[in-house]
């Protein structure tokens, strides 16, 4: 707590005009319904008796828990399970003064329910790694498939065109590239197709299952694809996109040895599949010479990324037209076909995967958990709490920090204006912390900084954009973005 901004309030469940208070009524108790049905469907396939017996103890703490949540109780100490962030999560629970569910920060609050679900697991012999969440993440990916092939199909087209201009056309590249206009063209094509990229992982964010609890096929089908994406420029309020390609190219220019980008990520699913997308682009291109991704260590706010949700998307693309090809029980009670993967969809996946797995192989991806990710706090306190991750950060040429999650921790969930600068609201993220952040969020909480003067006023006034009491409830939805850049190294 000692390393937190006091200069805004953060966000509180008691808040009538916060979407934390929308939260912790209405969205956990869903989430954990979902979850008690989860473990419901695991434990009855199970045929061994100490499996059954264990989850049917989960399934009692965590109704449990949607008890203590719905009804207004205290918080109270996470149980010893082993791990060694128990201690720092109590701790700051006293100094809170042991609050209840319905009046207490949101940020503290939503990290220790997933910290507290996570606990019930830990508990436990047989269930100490299950992931409650892994059915939805990968359920929606497979009702990605339109947008996961038009993406494969792209893919495979640049990094053909890029590894072509790297091998057989780089002597008449370099021949082009002396002439100043050429040179200049270029690298003007070469930002589109950065921007392109990026902003392909930003959408990719329209799919937080924690937020978008009740999508149909359909609906899904709506957020994503090249269409959606284009309508949704309009919606990006800032976008310092231009900024980091800067960066990027400059340290190309330069002839950088080593040029990592770290991503620190969000959602699994169709948000991983886009993030491997913007991974490999990077590489291809020399934009970036490694890509480092960081993610949970234990399942967290329902869909983001576990080093064992890499392991499932890649094995559902080592075998696509068996993942795509089969039916889930839902699909078989409609009495829905297979739909099989042409041919040319099929190839697009297979180099997808190829590529993937090759750069993998040489150590340009690498993947790198830290506990840090799911502490109880905002980013604020990273120097201070953790200096060697912190430090690690340091070395990157551009970190990446997707999603709603990782912009709230940025700026400390608090309720600053909404010009506030975007440096100033990361606080020791921010000028002169040595670390260069680019922030990638779809808004879908209160928090919001760096906008011009008025647009907030401005957004307020549109249909639903606010509420009688004067909520952001524009901010609420995912529809509109904002694409921030801080250069710590400056």
């Amino acid at each position: 707590m000692e390393y937190d901004t006091f200069t805004a309030t953060q966000y509180h469940t008691s808040d009538p005009t916060s979407f934390a208070h929308t939260s912790a009524r209405e969205r956990w108790p869903i989430i954990l319904t979902q979850g008690i049905d989860d473990v419901h469907k695991s434990t009855w396939a199970s045929n061994d008796e100490e499996t059954v017996k264990e989850g049917k103890e989960i399934v009692s703490e965590l109704a449990k828990l949607k008890y203590e949540l719905q009804h207004d109780r205290q918080l109270t100490p996470i149980p010893d399970d082993g791990e060694a962030d128990v201690e720092a999560y109590n701790t700051e629970l006293a100094a809170r003064g042991n609050p209840k569910w319905h009046s207490v920060p949101w940020l503290y609050s939503e990290c220790y329910l997933y910290r507290r679900i996570s606990s019930t697991f830990k508990q436990t012999k047989n269930w100490r790694s299950y992931d409650i969440f892994a059915r939805q993440k990968m359920s929606t990916f497979k009702s990605s498939r339109p947008a996961v092939l038009e993406l494969a199909g792209r893919y495979k087209d640049i990094v053909a065109e890029l590894q072509q201009k790297h091998t057989t056309n780089r002597a008449k590249t370099q021949e082009l590239l002396e002439a100043a206009e050429a040179a200049e063209a270029a690298e003007a094509a070469e930002e589109i197709l950065f921007r392109e990229m990026c902003e392909i992982c930003l959408w990719g964010n329209a799919t937080d299952l924690s937020l978008l609890t009740n999508l149909s096929y359909e609906d899904i089908q709506t957020l994503q694809g090249s269409d959606a994406r284009k309508k949704a420029e309009k919606n990006i309020i800032v976008n310092d996109l231009a900024k980091a390609f800067k960066v990027l190219t400059a340290a190309q220019k330069a002839g950088k040895k080593d040029r990592r980008v770290d991503i620190v990520l969000d959602n699994a699913g169709f948000e991983l599949f886009v993030d491997l997308i913007l991974a490999g682009y990077l590489v291809a291109s020399g934009l970036a010479t490694s890509v480092v991704f960081h993610p949970k260590s234990i399942p967290w706010f329902v869909s983001d990324v576990l080093p064992a949700d890499f392991a499932a998307l890649l094995s559902a693309l080592a075998q696509p037209q068996d993942f795509y090809g089969a039916l889930s029980d839902t699909d078989k009670a409609a009495g829905k076909a297979p739909q099989p993967l042409s041919d040319a969809e099929l190839g697009s996946l297979q180099f997808l995967f190829q590529h993937w797995t090759s750069i993998y192989a040489e150590g340009q991806l690498v993947l790198r958990p830290n506990d840090f990710w799911t502490a109880a706090g905002s980013y604020w306190r990273l120097p201070g709490s953790e200096p060697q991750l912190f430090e690690d950060l340091q070395s990157s040429e551009l970190v990446i920090f997707k999603g709603d999650l990782n912009y709230r921790k940025l700026t400390a969930d608090a309720a600053w204006p909404a010009t506030t600068p975007f440096t100033d609201a990361i606080g020791p993220m921010g000028s002169g912390s040595g670390v260069r952040v680019l922030a990638l969020r779809t808004c879908k909480a209160d928090v919001v900084v760096g906008l011009p003067e008025g647009k907030d006023e401005e957004l307020k006034q549109m249909a639903g954009g606010s509420t009688a009491d004067g909520a952001r409830k524009w901010a609420w939805s995912g529809k509109w973005a904002v694409v921030q850049f801080s250069d710590g190294k400056a």
